[in-house]
């Protein structure tokens, strides 16, 4: 079920990055009323815990530098309602697979695959998981498009959830796990990786300096044997982890569904490497 974990992850992943990549998103965002698509983003992903305070959804996100979360908790939703925002995201990312599937969106394989992601994705334990919980909160679209982007978002957050409690058994955290990813896929200095680089030069500097002090970095900020080893641990726990919801479909079922995602996967994957 591990490597079955790795390979649906693969294939869902390219559907969960509309809601990253799309600009319908953005639109969507803009309309409500959202400054900044980092708005949007936190008033809907966050949707799903509801109303809480932003240590609450700092702890569930887990990677953001401290201050980060509570530069848009609470203060997005006096802009728009928690379920107004995520229903914007699910609009902008529903419109932005359909923009780049054409008419594959509306094949009848979208609506069995939506199915088949949705029972693994309804299939699992929340105990533990606060955001896949909270995310099996929000309505099952009817439309089948919609419908497979929600179930795949589901399993996104259950597979990250796993990826936190794997973090943090390794004690590594938010910044650190992005600094381990950068070196990961190549990016040397780590500290130019998009997802930290804004951070103040002070914070980079003594996130590295712990590193160092764990013999994960080395003098050059580059991965050590100690550190390329963590990080395969973590990865490879975050998929033992992720293997859950997949138990719930039979040996048939996932081979059906793989074969149905393959195609949608690369249409999606071509262009969000374009």
């Amino acid at each position: 079920m591990t490597s079955t974990a790795r390979r649906m992850f693969e294939l869902l992943e390219p559907i969960c990055l509309a809601t990253y990549l799309g600009d319908e998103v953005n639109e969507e965002y803009a309309a409500l009323g959202h400054r900044t698509y980092w708005d949007g983003y936190f008033a809907a992903r966050a949707a799903g815990l509801g109303r809480v305070p932003a240590a609450v959804v700092d702890a569930a996100f887990y990677s953001f530098a401290p201050g980060e979360v509570a530069r848009h908790i609470p203060g997005v939703w006096e802009t728009a309602s928690p379920e107004a925002s995520f229903a914007a995201q699910q609009r902008g990312s529903v419109a932005a697979l359909r923009r780049i599937l054409g008419r594959a969106a509306d094949a009848p394989g979208i609506a069995r695959a939506a199915d088949l992601t949705l029972t693994a994705a309804t299939g699992a334990p929340v105990a533990g998981r606060v955001m896949y919980a909270g995310m099996r909160t929000h309505p099952v679209p009817d439309e089948p498009l919609a419908r497979l982007w929600h179930a795949a978002t589901i399993l996104r957050e259950h597979r990250g959830d796993g990826h936190v409690a794997a973090l943090v058994g390794a004690r590594v955290g938010g910044t650190e796990a992005h600094v381990l990813s950068a070196l990961d896929m190549g990016i040397h200095p780590a500290e130019t990786f998009g997802r930290i680089h804004h951070l103040p030069k002070r914070r980079l500097a003594a996130v590295m300096d712990g590193m160092r002090e764990r013999g994960l970095v080395d003098g050059e900020g580059r991965f050590t044997d100690a550190g390329r080893e963590l990080k395969r641990h973590v990865e490879d726990l975050t998929d033992e982890l992720a293997a859950a919801p997949y138990a719930a479909l039979s040996a048939a079922q996932l081979d059906e569904l793989i074969t149905l995602l393959e195609p949608v996967s690369a249409t999606l994957t071509a262009t969000w490497s374009a």
